[in-house]
């Protein structure tokens, strides 16, 4: 599958790799996992409800998220952060 950063996941991503170590290995692991197989289960990923439906989350670690949503066999990733960072708006 094709990935693309949007501008907000960058930001987001830049912003919160300073703040958590190994946080950048972790993504890569991940997101090497997503790329090979989206719906490898120690990705934990699944589909989001409410103001978010249409996305989907994978886990990183036990509290970080990526949040994303694919159109035309299109990754999208838009965020990167903890439960609260990513899900309460």
């Amino acid at each position: 599958m094709t990935s693309y950063f949007t501008k907000s996941f960058k930001k987001s991503y830049n912003k919160r790799i300073q703040s958590r170590k190994n946080l950048e290995d972790r993504f890569e692991e991940r997101y090497d996992l997503f790329v090979e197989n989206p719906n490898n289960m120690i990705l934990k990923d699944h589909a989001l409800g409410g103001k978010m439906l249409g996305y989907r989350s994978f886990s990183i670690t036990g509290d970080i998220r990526v949040v994303y949503y694919v159109n035309n066999d299109i990754a999208y990733f838009v965020d990167i952060g903890t439960h609260n960072q990513v899900y309460v708006k």
